[in-house]
């Protein structure tokens, strides 16, 4: 049993190295040869996730024809890399379901994954998201993760292709939700890390998280999710997950932030560009998105942490929390 993984990040190695352990062959495809010929000769990703062996089974490529004949495709590329990838290579995969990976929305098309495949190609499609670090899931610490597929008969296969003994997978018919889910908690994440860098405490914190993730319901069913999935491991899971942590990229990003800094440099934080997008797809729907405005007025530097507080507790009262 062969599946492909692409993209050489720290998530993709995890998935990588999670998968090789429960029993499949993995061809694991990086960008360029030099990254390749580094992870082939120390046999593990320094570059980003040190110190955790990447088992024989797993084959590194920089060639996707290498990857012909899996059984699985999983893209764990950064989600404002999807688009370039797809354009650039999608006649060069194999014909096998595209797994994808990435927690973002797409900052150009202000589009999820799904859409961004469905403008490239024409694979069946199913979304893996959870709440997990990377580090953890490589180091065989037990995880839940959600795959979300519109396909019930696809979905069925690929959930007992990728589950293992520590990876549990959860069936979903929610793509749309799975994904937003997945996306709007990092800017919600970055909320939380902002309060607490800036001193503001955990009440502050508790009430950013829930309010944040009322806005994430909100606009995830304005664009077609089920309000259900917000509630579950993609959602509020994910959401507890990367806001109670400085594993968390985000939440250590607005961190920095908040204690004064800039944001940590050679890090992918989904949430930047997610933040913006979930405004403008908060106007175009009519959804009030106020932390979110506020995190990227912080990142676009139109307001100061303290404009922004002032900005949210100065918002009209509701007589309720809907």
């Amino acid at each position: 049993m062969s599946i492909g993984v692409i993209g050489a990040g720290a998530f993709g190695t995890a998935l990588a190295v999670a998968l090789a352990r429960g029993g499949a062959n993995i061809w694991f495809w990086g960008r360029s040869d030099g990254q390749i010929a580094q992870i082939r000769e120390c046999g593990e990703n320094a570059q980003y996730l040190p110190g955790v062996q990447l088992p024989d089974s797993i084959t590194p490529t920089a060639d996707l024809a290498n990857l012909a004949g899996v059984k699985a495709l999983l893209l764990a590329l950064p989600a404002q890399q999807s688009d370039a990838f797809l354009a650039t290579h999608h006649s060069k995969l194999p014909r096998a379901p595209l797994v994808l990976c990435a927690k973002g929305i797409d900052a150009k098309y202000f589009a999820t994954q799904t859409d961004i495949a469905c403008r490239h190609c024409a694979l069946p499609l199913a979304v893996l998201t959870c709440p997990g670090f990377a580090n953890e899931i490589a180091r065989g610490l037990p995880a839940a993760l959600v795959l979300a597929c519109e396909d019930s008969g696809l979905g069925a296969k690929l959930q007992t292709l990728l589950t293992t003994d520590r990876l549990r997978l959860y069936l979903s018919n929610d793509p749309t939700g799975a994904q937003l889910g997945g996306a709007l908690k990092n800017v919600v994440a970055i909320a939380a890390g902002i309060a607490i860098g800036a001193g503001l405490g955990e009440s502050a914190r508790a009430g950013v998280v829930t309010r944040g993730f009322a806005e994430m319901r909100r606009l995830g069913v304005a664009l077609g999710g089920q309000a259900e999935t917000f509630t579950g491991l993609s959602g509020l899971g994910d959401l507890m997950l990367t806001c109670a942590s400085d594993q968390s990229r985000n939440f250590a990003a607005g961190l920095a932030l908040g204690r004064g800094g800039s944001l940590p440099a050679g890090k992918t934080q989904e949430g930047v560009a997610t933040a913006r997008a979930a405004v403008e797809l908060g106007a175009k729907f009519d959804i009030e998105m106020p932390i979110a405005a506020a995190v990227a007025a912080v990142l676009d530097m139109t307001l100061t942490i303290e404009g922004a507080l002032a900005s949210l507790l100065a918002r009209p009262l509701k007589p309720n929390e809907a």
